[in-house]
């Protein structure tokens, strides 16, 4: 009686339920919503476009003979850019542009002509020269160029005593850039529109293969050859090649072929010979040739301190590659461009 009254006191057996499985809660993950950086863009000499830090001097233009008794010529191979122009007799002259790279003596020095004042214009900087007459060396004045001219007394040149006068004077460097008038106080601003690499260059991308170029003036020949093994295009003055004072082949990572007009100034040289302009300025036909190709386009510029503007056939800027160039002004009359 006792055993039945205890079971039916007793409740019913409790019941134990299942643990609930334990719940993992992520991580807040907190996105960073800023403006990624913009990438570094290393600096580039505005000349050559080549990477490099850009020094706090001026571009300086020297007027460099090309006749026969003035080779070989000293620093040519150390300029950024190199103009040849035709003066007088059809024969050719340079003007040699240095920024990037200082040689420590340059010549044989010459005298200017008015088209250096549309050369050397948009530098901005200094043109050095034996002399000339008095309205060309106004018009490098006019264009805002410093002028250190041997015939003024400028310091720096000097006449060598194992050459013939005039093709005797030389210049130091170092002496023109200690003469800069205080108002010199920048780099120059870029001339030419670089590609970042020389693959990316607008001849390598667009242009026909190219090996050879004759660049015919009336009384200069000079032609240039693609030599794939320094990558260069090298330079021969009729036929032979170009070589430096120093014993360098001259030669330019792009080579710039302007077609241009011709005019007579109305004056002669000391020698009763006509003195001829080249005309930088409205458009005209050109070539760019680098990495063994040539692609064509139109030259164009505007006024003295403008820059030449390089167009290709489809309407976009020619981009060269980094490095030096040449930039040969060849006459529509009386020259002509040969490209194989």
């Amino acid at each position: 009686m006792g055993a039945l009254l205890l079971a039916a006191c007793s409740g019913p057996a409790e019941q134990v339920r299942p643990t609930d499985p334990a719940t993992t809660v992520p991580p807040v993950v907190v996105v960073d919503k800023a403006a990624a950086p913009a990438p570094v863009i290393p600096p580039t000499w505005p000349l050559t476009g080549v990477e490099g830090g850009q020094e706090v001097r001026p571009a300086i233009s020297v007027k460099i003979e090309n006749s026969r008794q003035a080779r070989p010529q000293i620093g040519l191979e150390q300029a950024d850019v190199v103009w040849e122009q035709m003066v007088e007799g059809g024969e050719t002259r340079f003007n040699a542009v240095f920024h990037s790279t200082i040689p420590t003596t340059v010549g044989p020095i010459r005298s200017v002509r008015p088209m250096d004042a549309a050369i050397a214009g948009p530098l901005g900087g200094m043109i050095v020269f034996s002399g000339g007459q008095g309205g060309f060396v106004q018009e490098m004045r006019d264009a805002g160029l410093q002028v250190l001219s041997n015939d003024e007394g400028a310091d720096g040149m000097y006449r060598a005593s194992d050459r013939r006068a005039p093709h005797n004077v030389y210049g130091t460097m170092a002496d023109f850039y200690a003469a800069d008038d205080g108002q010199r106080t920048a780099p120059p601003p870029q001339q030419f529109v670089f590609a970042p690499t020389a693959a990316e260059s607008s001849a390598e991308v667009a242009g026909a293969p190219a090996s050879h170029v004759d660049a015919t003036f009336p009384a200069a020949k000079p032609s240039w050859d693609w030599d794939a093994g320094t990558g260069k295009w090298v330079r021969n003055e009729i036929g032979d090649a170009a070589i430096s004072a120093d014993g360098v082949r001259l030669s330019a990572t792009n080579v710039v072929i302007m077609r241009v007009d011709v005019r007579d100034t109305g004056t002669v040289d000391p020698a009763g010979a006509p003195v001829p302009e080249t005309v930088l300025e409205g458009t005209g036909e050109v070539w760019v040739l680098g990495g063994g190709k040539a692609v064509k386009g139109t030259w164009s510029k505007g006024g003295t301190k403008d820059p030449v503007v390089l167009t290709a056939e489809d309407g976009t800027p020619i981009l060269l590659a980094p490095g030096n160039s040449w930039v040969e002004l060849v006459p529509n009359a009386g020259g002509n461009v040969t490209i194989s």
